[in-house]
């Protein structure tokens, strides 16, 4: 059974004598010899067994007959999720040949005194491919594109866009090969021309060409501050890209575009220019999973027997499509035999089985027996002494895999001319395994809702179960102004790990559209006809905390200070925020003389003298007029801002 059953035993044997012996003294004060020598203390301890025995057993029926019920129903514990995240595999120099990482690469955070490593593993293969630079295109907006690969060839300045450069003005980078999921550097030699743009907000924009047109290049590094001095640009290029032909030029393409400055934003006031150019790929990136591979497992022989069940040396299984590679050794060699949720629609030819991924039991098809009394069998069974192994499978899982970013670096196989690896963001979509005591809370929900979404709490609860790494969801029902009428609005909050310093991104708090597609396909087909879906990230309200603190006589003011902001941004946060610790609840108001509380209670504070609330906006940054009560809507959580906090010391 997947369902453990619990130890209750609460009484033991000596408390029975115990209870005895004081019953003795006053009922028969006379009885003075209490030694276990004594005839009669014998025949106490005697009962005292016996009603031990009989206590334990009556004590564990009701709690076993809750397990067995559940078990009769099908609720089984949930387990553990996986965390992901990609990783980037850095060259210890360009290679003029393709280097291949072959998928199962594991890698790993460095390994502490106190913490185990956590070992990641590459999902797909991974081909870095070597690259060059083969032309190089300017075009202004509106215009023809002008080859200047001859004109960098002989050394000769070329401007990157228009004398005047407009929005829209590009210059293309044509590489010999496409390098989709690498990572490529452009070394530029540029003439500084006075261009009039700030170096660390230059307005371009990078993109790389795939099947589906355009597509954004993250900036790992620019040296080159925007253009105006010789350096080095570090993209990742997306996984789409492909060759593509430009008139008589084919090749992988890359381009800078100058974009529409943003408010404040200083553009360019004339055109910078590139006297050579370089492109080389120094690095890949792929997908990778918080487990780690088993491979060619023994789990021993068939007995020919329906209903076997064997149990894998490692659990929880990783949930992989399919999570398990198993082998039977029959006349023909190996065999392989496919996982399936049920034996249903397994007839008594097909090699199936099911796994518990929690537990790590394989049973394989039972023989059920007819109304007309013949037996069915469900699902072959392998031929009696027939060797059974676990080919491959993954164990892992839980919330130790949602480490920062930066943390994998240790590369655990050897792979040549790999000389670093790290993970760019943190990982996340880790949860660990579903508990007794949350099975139990969760079976009443499922067997009401019979995997039909009717009430507010079933979407929540089947999205849930479609999504079990996601931090928070709930279910509302959708404005008929905004959304229209029979619309359900679910809000999804994906797992997120905050940077050094407890300090969350906005980007991280967004989910990623595979995760509500993913939840979007499992309510629809599970929701009453006639009701809609409206699957998407809650409104998060930006909130700036601008406060005045006084600090005790003495008191380091740079540690209050780190300490008060440290306070902030875990009171006002959406998944460990709160009075209860489990996250901002959904359209709660924000305080000042709440937020005042959290600050007092800050080591070396003495006195808050004054806090302000304002309203922000996460993406362009600006802040509304104080305040000291800001209210949510239903669908909204908050989000720390860039606090600001003032502390006095005592000068005497």
């Amino acid at each position: 059974m997947a369902l453990p059953s619990p130890n209750l035993d609460d009484r033991r044997f000596q408390q029975f004598v115990d209870d005895a012996k004081r019953y003795i003294q006053q009922r028969a004060p006379e009885w003075t010899d209490h030694n276990v020598s004594d005839p009669g203390v014998t025949l106490v301890e005697t009962v005292a067994h016996m009603a031990d025995q009989v206590v334990y057993r009556l004590n564990r029926v009701p709690e076993k007959n809750h397990l067995a019920f559940l078990d009769l129903i099908g609720i089984t514990l949930f387990p553990p999720s996986a965390a992901r995240a990609d990783v980037t595999f850095w060259l210890s120099a360009p290679q003029e040949q393709p280097v291949l990482l072959a998928a199962g690469t594991e890698v790993a955070t460095a390994r502490t005194e106190s913490e185990e490593a956590v070992v990641f593993a590459t999902e797909r293969q991974l081909t870095v491919v070597s690259c060059e630079l083969s032309y190089f295109v300017v075009q202004s907006d509106g215009e023809e594109a002008a080859d200047r690969t001859s004109d960098l060839t002989e050394g000769k300045d070329v401007l990157c866009f228009a004398e005047s450069p407009r929005p829209g003005d590009r210059m293309l980078f044509g590489l010999s090969a496409a390098v989709p999921h690498c990572a490529v550097a452009l070394t530029l030699d540029s003439q500084v021309d006075g261009v009039g743009v700030d170096p660390r907000q230059p307005p371009l924009a990078w993109e790389a060409w795939t099947a589906d047109g355009w597509a954004a290049c993250e900036v790992d590094r620019d040296t080159t501050g925007g253009l105006n001095r010789p350096g080095e640009v570090v993209l990742h290029v997306p996984g789409g890209h492909t060759l593509s032909r430009a008139g008589r030029r084919e090749a992988g393409w890359l381009r800078c575009q100058v974009t529409d400055p943003e408010p404040g934003q200083p553009f360019y006031t004339t055109s910078p220019t590139i006297r050579s150019a370089e492109a080389f790929t120094i690095g890949g990136t792929a997908p990778a999973v918080h487990a780690e591979t088993v491979r060619g497992e023994a789990l021993g022989e068939s007995t020919g027997l329906p209903g076997q069940r064997l149990r894998l040396a490692n659990a929880p299984v990783v949930g992989d499509v399919p999570p398990l590679h198993l082998q039977v050794a029959e006349r023909d060699g190996w065999t392989d035999w496919a996982t399936v949720g049920h034996f249903a629609a397994s007839g008594p030819d097909d090699r199936h089985l099911t796994l518990d991924a929690a537990t790590g039991e394989i049973a394989f098809g039972p023989s059920v027996r007819e109304p007309d009394g013949t037996l069915r069998q469900y699902g072959a069974v392998p031929p009696k002494g027939a060797f059974i192994r676990a080919r491959l499978y993954r164990t892992g899982g839980g919330k130790a895999g949602n480490v920062a970013r930066g943390a994998i670096q240790v590369l655990r196989d050897s792979v040549p001319y790999i000389s670093d690896v790290t993970n760019r963001e943190a990982a996340s979509g880790g949860v660990d395994g579903e508990t007794v005591e949350e099975a139990k809370a969760r079976a009443p929900i499922a067997l009401s809702a019979q995997d039909r979404a009717v009430t507010l709490r079933d979407y929540e609860e089947l999205a849930r179960r479609a999504a079990p790494e996601t931090a928070r969801i709930t279910c509302l029902a959708a404005d008929p102004d905004e959304h229209g009428a029979h619309v359900v609005r679910v809000l999804v909050v994906p797992q997120a790990v905050p940077d050094p310093g407890g300090r969350l991104r906005f980007e991280q708090l967004v989910p990623g559209d595979m995760l509500l597609g993913r939840i979007t396909r499992y309510l629809d087909e599970r929701r009453l006809i006639g009701t809609r879906l409206a699957v998407g990230p809650p409104y998060y309200q930006g909130i700036t905390v601008v406060a005045t603190l006084h600090a005790f006589r003495g008191a380091d003011t740079d540690r209050v200070r780190r300490q008060a902001h440290d306070a902030l941004y875990r009171h006002l946060d959406p998944l460990t925020g709160g009075a209860q610790g489990t996250g901002w609840p959904f359209g709660r108001p924000v305080q000042a003389g709440e937020v005042f509380a959290v600050l007092q209670r800050v080591p070396g504070v003495e006195l808050v003298d004054e806090v302000l609330l304002h309203p922000a906006d996460p993406l362009t940054g600006k802040r509304g007029d104080s305040t000291e009560r800001i209210d949510l809507a239903a669908p909204a959580l908050v989000f720390s801002f860039d606090h600001r906090v003032r502390v006095i010391g005592d000068a005497a």
